[in-house]
């Protein structure tokens, strides 16, 4: 059973800058593609970003065009954690993120992912 703990959510002005992280219970953290969803009032959950398993050794990642550019997402084995710079923030970025992990190959399709987090709320007003 994989636990998911996101946090650093909170209150930013436009143009403010965020980090949300990720802090995994599991063994082998290395074997997870991990990724940020969201999702903001009346609105379906959308894919964010993902990065690649470290046992592919496959540097990827991947971002929704709405973020690109703005947002990066990193990750660090040691720590079994998983990060999300925000930059450039926007009151369209207001939402909850989930952090979640697939033991796989990730997507960008949600129903990819087997375990997710219990969400933090990012508000960014204008």
């Amino acid at each position: 059973q994989v636990q998911l703990v996101e946090s650093g959510g909170g209150l930013a002005q436009a143009g403010d800058s965020l980090r949300l992280s990720c802090a995994a219970s599991v063994r082998t953290f290395s074997d997870y593609a991990m990724a940020w969803f969201r999702q903001a009032p009346g609105k379906e959950r959308e894919f964010v970003a993902m990065i690649r398993r470290s046992s592919d050794s496959i540097n990827y990642v991947d971002y929704a065009g709405s973020v690109k550019g703005r947002f990066t997402i990193s990750k660090s084995d040691a720590k079994n954690t998983v990060y999300l710079q925000m930059n450039s923030l926007k009151p369209e970025d207001t939402a909850i993120y989930y952090c979640a992990a697939d033991h796989g190959l990730g997507s960008r399709r949600a129903a990819n992912y087997d375990y997710w987090g219990q969400g933090t709320q990012v508000t960014v007003s204008s």
